[in-house]
């Protein structure tokens, strides 16, 4: 008897589409949770150099909750690419100009730093309110409570 390891591959891998209720998660736990979707580590058939994740929807972006004082203390750096153009932003301001970049940028946080992490990215869909465009794919709804 031989057993061989078979490594899926772009034509093997089996993608479904995933639809996820953000209303009242914590956002780390959500985000670690949907990074582990997104990589295909929830599959058996994981491969850790392929795209063998699911494709997901996130609704309820903007009714993300953050525990004890994330909301005021935590800061996003970014800059704008002049001189003294540094720019902090709380979790507070960006929920009130963009709701959906906090989610996005937890969960891109968690992918892998590379071209991989970039075409995982691609399969995340996040909107702000109950509604989403993608009622085509047919996304099955699952509860990331069953996700260990």
């Amino acid at each position: 008897m031989s057993y061989k390891t078979k490594s899926a591959n772009k034509e093997t891998v089996n993608k479904e589409w995933v639809l996820v209720n953000a209303e009242g998660e914590v956002l780390g736990r959500l985000a670690s949770k949907v990074a582990k979707i997104l990589r295909g580590k929830h599959k058996p058939s994981f491969t850790p150099h392929v795209d063998c994740g699911d494709n997901v929807i996130i609704i309820n972006a903007a009714k993300v909750k953050l525990t004890g004082k994330k909301m005021t203390d935590k800061r996003y750096f970014r800059h704008t690419g002049y001189p003294g153009g540094q720019v902090i932003d709380t979790p507070e301001k960006l929920l009130a100009k963009k709701p959906g970049s906090v989610v996005e940028k937890a969960i891109k946080g968690m992918l892998p730093k590379n071209r991989l992490g970039s075409e995982l990215f691609r399969n995340l869909h996040v909107f702000v309110g109950p509604g989403h465009t993608h009622e085509a794919q047919q996304p099955k709804e699952i509860n990331l409570n069953d996700i260990k």
